[in-house]
């Protein structure tokens, strides 16, 4: 590792602008100076950007695997396999995410977290876990595993949450007995809730929006919309997200799971301060078309790789997801036809905002963590940084220290 680099003759993106030819220093891990102009920086590696883009580093907080692994593997290769195949795709930042499971699973996916999370030195840093069920509503399933899936349950949430301090996110569905309690209990211990597999209506989202419920899981994905129950339309939660102005959403913008229309459409409303990009990536991201496997390979489910996404075997629904964050970027800029700044924002400093690590990354500004990513027009990243360390470059010169 570098004890200091200069990145110099690029464009540095900024929260609100780019920075033509601009100049960034960094020293110890931290980003020291942003500046408009090349500045001396005496034994550092200097690091030519050719023109390129100098941006914050992107910040998964939802991904449960990729390069052939999944989290729930519960192994060190799985961990640090995932985390190096993302980096190579801009992410400086992931948070590992559990699907449904028995609980004996969970908690070794929770002991293995703290174990590579000692060793993860040429991947995307770990910034907590999130858990993922199994507390949804059945009908909103999607490819959980329905053996699973069930109600909030006080000793084993509690029993969950003792076991580690690591959980930072938890995602259920709101409506489902002793959701209510649940979210504060969370809250109590600093973990972030978050509505997913839901079908609440918009009555039981606002009345679950103050006990912590103000973030939406993979938007439009396993939740309801509007419905009708004895012949009386009812909104969902995808209409309870535009409405409530604070609800913050998360956006798989492969432009699979959301087309272009509906990326145009949550942008539109939600704006790039309340939407977080996520890949929301299986095991089988960076890896060719073919047969996978969601979840861990001990009893995960058989999904079929095509056309850009994981499917059930019969083809009846997505399973999941196989993007990687350099494509977000790229579809918002093309697809979604919205500036590179916010495409950017959307993320690094949004969903660094969204799980309360704003004050170390989300930026490049003097003070936070040297999570730093280069990147051409079409979004093909060159280098990624992490913390001040070259995990990942393309060009022979620039080699992991």
């Amino acid at each position: 590792m570098a004890d200091k680099i200069k990145i110099y003759n690029g464009k540095i993106i900024t929260p609100n602008h780019i920075i033509n030819g601009g100049c960034l220093l960094i020293a110890d891990g931290k980003i020291i100076e942003v500046s408009e102009h090349n500045i001396d920086h005496p034994g550092a590696l200097e690091i030519d950007a050719k023109g390129k883009y100098i941006s914050p580093g992107f910040i998964d907080i939802h991904v449960h695997g990729g390069g052939g692994h999944d989290f729930m593997d519960n192994t060190l290769e799985a961990f640090l396999g995932a985390a190096e195949l993302h980096a190579r795709h801009g992410t400086t930042a992931l948070m590992p995410t559990t699907l449904s499971c028995e609980k004996d699973d969970l908690l070794a996916t929770l002991d293995m977290y703290d174990i590579a999370d000692k060793q993860n030195h040429k991947g995307a840093q770990f910034i907590g876990l999130h858990i993922e069920g199994p507390y949804f509503a059945i009908n909103q399933r999607g490819a959980q595993d329905p053996r699973y899936i069930r109600p909030p349950i006080v000793d084993e949430y509690t029993e969950i949450l003792s076991h580690s301090k690591n959980i930072k996110r938890w995602s259920a569905a709101p409506e489902l007995k002793g959701a209510l309690e649940f979210a504060d209990y969370l809250r109590s211990k600093n973990v972030m809730v978050a509505i997913a597999h839901t079908d609440a209506i918009y009555e039981e989202v606002v009345a679950a929006y103050p006990h912590g419920f103000t973030h939406a899981t993979h938007f439009y994905s396993a939740m309801s919309g509007v419905s009708r129950r004895n012949a009386f339309r009812y909104a969902g939660v995808i209409e309870s997200a535009y409405l409530i102005d604070d609800m913050t959403v998360e956006i798989i913008a492969d432009g699979v799971h959301l087309p272009a229309p509906l990326l145009k459409l949550v942008y539109k409303i939600k704006g790039a301060d309340k939407t977080a990009l996520i890949t929301d990536a299986m095991r089988a991201a960076g890896m060719p078309p073919g047969e996978s496997i969601l979840g861990s390979k001990k009893n995960g489910l058989s999904v079929i790789i095509e056309d850009n996404v994981a499917k059930l075997p019969d083809r009846s629904a997505f399973a999941g997801s196989i993007a990687t964050f350099d494509r977000l970027v790229a579809n918002m800029v093309k697809l979604a036809e919205i500036p590179l700044v916010d495409a950017v924002k959307m993320a690094s400093l949004t969903p660094a905002r969204i799980i309360n690590i704003d004050s170390s990354k989300g930026s490049l500004t003097a003070g936070k963590d040297a999570d730093v990513v280069i990147f051409d027009e079409d979004i093909n990243i060159y280098t990624t940084i992490v913390s001040g360390r070259i995990v990942y470059s393309s060009a022979n010169i620039y080699q992991p220290i």
